[in-house]
């Protein structure tokens, strides 16, 4: 905390022995002529909790915000880091971009870093798409478990699950297009289903909202359709609660609720941080609570019906975009696109038996054998040996 420095003239002192010394320091200090400043910079990330005498005028008289950067900027630092590494001719920094939101530019550093070191490993001469991909999955999800085995069940449970969640949001329209979907445990989920939104997101409409929540009850549904109603289990979990989530905040937040209008319901979520709030406190009656409750159930409910109606309606495709993911594990959103269409996914390394063919798993399955450690993925060339 920058401290304050008070000049008096030299006049004012008294000059005996005891305050000779100070009287020298603030005559120094009188000698500064008015035209000649002190220029105090400070940076902080929480100024909530700066005390509001530092933010009087005449202290700090600008507030500068620095925000992280939107998908242009994003895109201008990547390419700025991208020139310490050698590249592919596949490299799309527009995409990388677009799935990288909230990233600050030491994260998109550490982001090529990874890739670099994921090229290096694969005994790659450069870094190519894929390595960009599953760094960035490795940052934002977690390093892939491989050594999780799982059971051709288990895996084919995910395959329909995560197929159900790429189907809704293809077919229901306000989503977000869809990026790719993987069956490939990261971090703590079985699968991941991603979709990018074109640009930066700075507000949310309400038909983005329900179609996220129909979205969230995709892979749910789908596993009930294909192994029954009775069928639940703790994976959708995370599911429940984003939908869950998403229909609060549209009904005591965003005003999205004709019932309720547009009022703030929400509770006081202020930190409990230098006594800005010790104690919780609830602004609404207990009716208005009850209404709030039947809101966000009549939208959760409304968005698992959008997804049975769905899924009931494109049932072949849900077998087929799930009997892709048991062959390649990992599909891209226009590769789903193509299973919407009735097309079947060709790529050129299914020839020759690299990986994205069947029998290639990056996740070993239970009583079947793994495939060798350090053995390359595929992709460019690898570096020759001298």
């Amino acid at each position: 905390m920058p401290s304050a420095v008070i000049a008096a003239p030299a006049s004012a002192v008294a000059t005996t022995s005891a305050n000779r010394r100070s009287t020298s320091c603030l005559s120094k200090w009188t000698a500064l002529k008015p035209n000649e400043g002190i220029i105090i910079i400070a940076a902080t990330n929480r100024p909530d909790v700066l005390d509001p005498a530092l933010l009087r005028p005449g202290r700090f008289d600008r507030q500068i915000m620095v925000p992280n950067p939107d998908v242009v900027g994003r895109e201008k630092i990547l390419r700025v880091h991208m020139k310490k590494v050698p590249l592919a001719p596949d490299i799309d920094p527009r995409t990388i971009a677009r799935g990288t939101p909230g990233f600050s530019g030491a994260d998109l550093a550490n982001l090529v870093n990874e890739a670099a070191l994921l090229a290096a490993r694969r005994n790659k001469r450069m870094v190519t798409q894929a390595e960009f991909e599953d760094s960035k999955d490795k940052v934002m999800m977690g390093a892939e478990r491989k050594t999780m085995a799982m059971t051709e069940e288990e895996k084919l449970a995910t395959a329909y699950h995560e197929a159900g969640h790429a189907i809704v949001n293809i077919v229901v329209e306000g989503n977000d297009p869809l990026h790719k979907v993987t069956i490939i445990p990261r971090g703590r989920a079985l699968g991941v289903t991603m979709s990018l939104p074109e640009r930066d997101r700075l507000s949310y409409s309400k038909q983005w909202c329900e179609a996220k929540i129909a979205m969230a009850f995709g892979g749910r549904v789908a596993e009930q359709i294909i192994y029954g109603r009775e069928h639940l289990n703790t994976g959708a979990s995370s599911d429940i609660s984003q939908a869950t989530n998403i229909a609060k905040r549209m009904v005591s937040e965003w005003g999205m609720s004709d019932v309720l209008g547009p009022l703030l319901y929400s509770e006081n979520q202020q930190e409990v941080f230098l006594g800005h709030s010790v104690t919780q406190r609830q602004n609404m009656s207990e009716e208005t609570a009850k209404l709030i409750d039947g809101e966000v159930r009549r939208i959760v409910t409304s968005g698992e019906k959008k997804a049975w109606e769905v899924l009931t309606a494109h049932k072949a495709e849900l077998e087929a975009m799930a009997q892709a993911l048991m062959e390649h594990e990992t599909i891209s959103g226009d590769e789903c696109n193509g299973i919407m269409r009735g097309e079947k996914i060709v790529r050129p390394s299914d020839d020759d038996g690299s990986k994205g063919s069947a029998g290639s798993s990056a996740v070993p399955t239970a009583g079947r054998p793994v495939r060798p450690r350090g053995e390359p993925s595929g992709g460019m060339e690898p570096q020759p040996q001298g």
